[in-house]
């Protein structure tokens, strides 16, 4: 099992790596607001040599507070849920808002337990991420499987993302 997980990570932080030179080599912009992932993409890109060049900045928003406070409408929050695909595409457009970056990401969801601070609206493994790109937002909802640990929950959510947007880079930005 735990030979699985390391093989899962390394072939997430190739795909990081190799959407990060992307994203140097064509001068694009990133930040994030990460909730579910608590900053693993953020992470991931910044792994990268080079990465200050597109990555603007990034927020751990794991609370409603902390989300409100970086500009995600607290009535979103309260007609949605905070696990929500508008929540998660208010958190792609405020970041990339704040940063004035090309690329926004916003990620919120529920990994292996139901919240205690939303226990209404939390299911585990059901996640909601959103890119905006220079104004246009693409909005997306998984399930994950149950995984082993919260890192192999927040590496599976991030490679989905990354690979979401590899798709919207390859169809040109």
């Amino acid at each position: 099992m735990c030979e699985k997980v390391r093989e899962d990570e390394l072939r997430v932080r190739k795909k990081y790596e190799k959407l990060t030179k992307l994203l140097i080599a064509r001068k694009i912009t990133v930040t994030t607001m990460e909730s579910a992932t608590s900053g693993q993409i953020a992470s991931l890109i910044t792994d990268t040599e080079g990465a200050s060049a597109i990555m603007k900045g990034a927020f751990i928003t794991y609370s409603n507070e902390a989300k409100i406070k970086q500009g995600v409408p607290a009535g979103v929050l309260e007609k949605y849920s905070v696990y929500s695909p508008e929540t998660a595409e208010c958190m792609a457009k405020a970041c990339a808002k704040i940063y004035g970056a090309d690329i926004g990401i916003g990620v919120t969801g529920t990994m292996g337990n139901v919240d205690p601070a939303n226990e209404e609206s939390s299911v585990p493994g059901q996640v909601y991420f959103a890119i905006a790109i220079k104004g246009d937002v693409f909005s997306y909802y998984r399930e994950l499987k149950p995984r082993p640990t919260r890192l192999a929950y927040k590496m599976k959510v991030a490679e989905e993302v990354c690979d979401e947007l590899m798709r919207r880079l390859d169809q040109g930005i």
